[in-house]
């Protein structure tokens, strides 16, 4: 018998896992695929702080179910993330409808999810927020291994 204590999960840690990402209605909004399990580095930004977080003490093999609420998760919606736009910006390939997610570029060149919000006769109202803001999440993550890495 080993007294070895298997290790946790802290800083400086490479996780392998399989998780879901629900809504509290069981819609799922993520997943590892079957047979396809994700491996990250604590703090490489893989996942939202607060998803990682709860790793934190997890050992292989260890499996929990969270609700994890809206300032753990997404955060919450924050209106100066609302743009109004011309329709004329959009590609007249684009059937515009309310709730469509249409990436965007930014200046600096990032990629941006909007969600079409409402529709005017000139005027496309865009909601930059996330698209889980405000929204209470599911995380069922299971820990298949850790291990140490160095810094």
């Amino acid at each position: 018998m080993s007294n070895i204590e298997p290790l946790c999960v802290g800083d400086d840690c490479e996780v392998l896992l399989n998780f879901t990402l629900s809504l509290t209605d069981g819609t799922v909004v993520d997943a590892t695929e079957e047979n396809q399990p994700m491996r990250l580095r604590i703090g490489d930004g893989s996942l939202i702080e607060g998803l990682e977080k709860s790793l934190y003490g997890m050992k292989a093999g260890d499996h929990q179910c969270l609700s994890i609420g809206p300032r753990d998760a997404f955060g919450f919606p924050d209106d100066t993330n609302l743009h109004e736009m011309p329709r004329a910006e959009f590609s007249e390939d684009i059937e515009l409808q309310v709730g469509l997610i249409i990436g965007f570029s930014t200046p600096a060149g990032d990629d941006v999810p909007g969600t079409i919000k409402d529709l005017k006769d000139d005027i496309v109202l865009v909601d930059f927020n996330h698209p889980l803001a405000g929204r209470e999440i599911i995380f069922d993550v299971e820990v298949l291994s850790v291990k140490r890495v160095d810094s």
